[in-house]
């Protein structure tokens, strides 16, 4: 196994002292050259460690996408702060939840969001400094007595641009808290080194990973420039692990606050973006259908890759930009928050995606033994995985399971392994429906669901049946002006699908519910299947 004892923000750091000039962040106006974004992430690392934070202590990163929550990200880590994403939709019990459970030390916080943050601040006793980004107003927010609140700009202008010694290494830590699509959320432990490796390639998306800082920053040095829009929230691990790597390359990375598809495609547009990266359907069909509408709006001669991660892209939604862009290359990651990056995911004729991936992932049985060909199992994946779920025991011995010495991450999906060895990806396998003694995956109904022309996002998860003991149920969404009703949808998935898998019930809404990442929210759809939800829209 690859070993690299060496703190990520060293290596930006190096590849920042490489490409000085060149542009390294693009956000919301304003801009900031390799050497500007490393000095002012320096800036903030001496701050936090004055202001009396400690190594190994936690700091929730509260903020949409900006140039403030990169440098955080890397201030955090020059001073061996371990940085904790808090997704910005969260309210109430979730959010208390992620500041209990993430024993925050440190905050930093736009200041829309530091009125929620106060409110939540005492289920984090630990918590002692707050930078608030934006209106200094929000200063006066309501912390605890004992919390020390400061200004995000003014913090950096008092504070040295020099590299804090502290002593890092490839044992220092972050944490990427996920909601997953049922429960509450669960913070994954990694070490610089295994996410170095197991999450961005060890710097090198193509070929061998690369076993010194030199050999990063060289590598950089070299390439030309490039520029990728990043469309997903940083606080999604999906949109984390693609902005280190392209920081990591010494490209320029172009953020927008919030997801908004006629944005992102002015930005790839005017930055002249060589790639774009999105999550799954949830941006790539929006981007599809504006494209579609206003094909003569965007210049995308320089787009060469479009990107997915972290949610499956459907056949649909990848058919419909082929056929506008054909020599558009368009790969669909595999991996998660827990697993860094799996491999690729390909379609195959009958729609079913093959996993190729780079050699540590295998499918297991339920004794945790590999399957044969032929055989369903779980997947999972070894080599540089997280340490399991920080403050959990009992999550990370299920999740992260030590087998012959080795330990392992079930990656929570379900997969064949065919006759000739490749992996064939079923789905979630906590999300399988049991109708009758058939199993039946989400995805390959929702894939079903989502090719048909008036279909504009859809989840699908089992009802209880006295007679089946589930159903298949779906809860649809239609595009602005289309038109379908149940019959219509079912007969279109009949001719991809057994019977029994598809829908036995069918209900209309206006949005289907997910996270700013595109994740699907298993438990809305549950409620609205089961009519608990009064917001839907009728069948028409």
């Amino acid at each position: 196994m690859s070993s690299m004892d060496v703190n990520l923000a060293d290596v930006i750091s190096a590849v920042a002292d490489a490409v000085p000039d060149r542009c390294a962040l693009v956000c919301d106006g304003q801009r900031l050259s390799y050497r500007e974004l490393i000095d002012r992430a320096r800036k903030l690392a001496h701050h936090l460690i004055e202001s009396g934070l400690e190594p190994d202590e936690t700091v929730g990163l509260y903020m949409l996408n900006s140039v403030a929550h990169v440098e955080t990200l890397l201030g955090c880590m020059l001073a061996r702060l371990t940085p904790v994403n808090v997704n910005y939709r969260y309210t109430g019990s979730e959010l208390a939840h992620l500041f209990t459970r993430g024993k925050l030390a440190g905050l930093v916080v736009d200041a829309q969001y530091a009125p929620l943050a106060a409110e939540v601040a005492e289920a984090s006793p630990g918590l002692r400094h707050v930078l608030v980004v934006g209106d200094g107003g929000a200063l006066t927010a309501g912390f605890p007595a004992g919390v020390s609140v400061a200004d995000y700009e003014k913090a950096l202008a008092a504070a040295p641009a020099v590299v804090p010694d502290i002593g890092r290494g490839g044992d220092d830590k972050l944490i990427i808290f996920t909601g997953g699509t049922t429960g509450l959320p669960k913070g994954v432990l990694w070490r610089h080194e295994d996410f170095y490796f197991g999450a961005l390639s060890g710097g090198n998306r193509l070929g061998p990973p690369f076993l010194s800082v030199g050999e990063v920053a060289a590598a950089a040095r070299e390439r030309p420039p490039a520029s990728y829009v990043v469309a997903a929230p940083l606080m999604h691990g999906g949109g984390l692990i693609t902005a280190f790597g392209v920081l990591l390359g010494g490209s320029k990375l172009v953020l927008e606050p919030r997801f908004d598809a006629a944005r992102i495609l002015g930005l790839v547009s005017t930055e002249q973006a060589n790639l774009l990266g999105v999550i799954g359907d949830a941006m790539a069909r929006p981007i599809a259908d504006e494209l579609a509408a206003h094909p003569d709006a965007y210049d995308l001669s320089s787009l060469l890759i479009l990107l997915s991660g972290a949610a499956l892209l459907s056949r649909s939604v990848r058919e419909q930009i082929q056929a506008m862009y054909p020599n558009l290359v368009i790969l669909d990651a595999f991996g998660s928050s827990e697993t860094g990056i799996g491999g690729q995911l390909r379609p195959r004729e009958e729609g079913r995606p093959i996993l190729v991936h780079s050699g540590n992932v295998t499918v297991l049985d339920d004794s945790l033994r590999p399957v044969q060909p032929g055989e369903i199992g779980q997947m999972a994946k070894s080599g540089h995985v997280p340490l399991g779920y920080y403050g959990d025991d009992s999550a990370t011995k299920t999740t992260f399971p030590v087998i012959g010495g080795v330990r392992f991450v079930l990656m929570g999906d379900m997969a064949e392994v065919d006759s000739d060895g490749s992996i064939v990806v079923l789905g979630r396998g906590s999300m399988c429906i049991n109708t009758g003694g058939e199993k039946v995956y989400p995805e390959e109904v929702e894939q079903a669901l989502k090719s048909h022309p008036a279909v504009m996002d859809a989840l699908v998860a089992g009802i209880p049946d006295e007679r089946f003991g589930e159903r298949v149920a779906a809860a649809v969404s239609l595009r602005p002006g289309a038109t379908a009703d149940t019959d219509a949808l079912r007969q279109h998935c009949r001719l991809t699908l057994a019977g029994y898998k598809v829908p036995a019930r069918i209900r209309f809404v206006t949005e289907v519910t997910r996270s700013p990442s595109g994740k699907a929210d298993y438990p809305w759809a549950r409620s609205v299947l089961a009519g608990h939800d009064p917001a839907l829209a009728e069948p028409v």
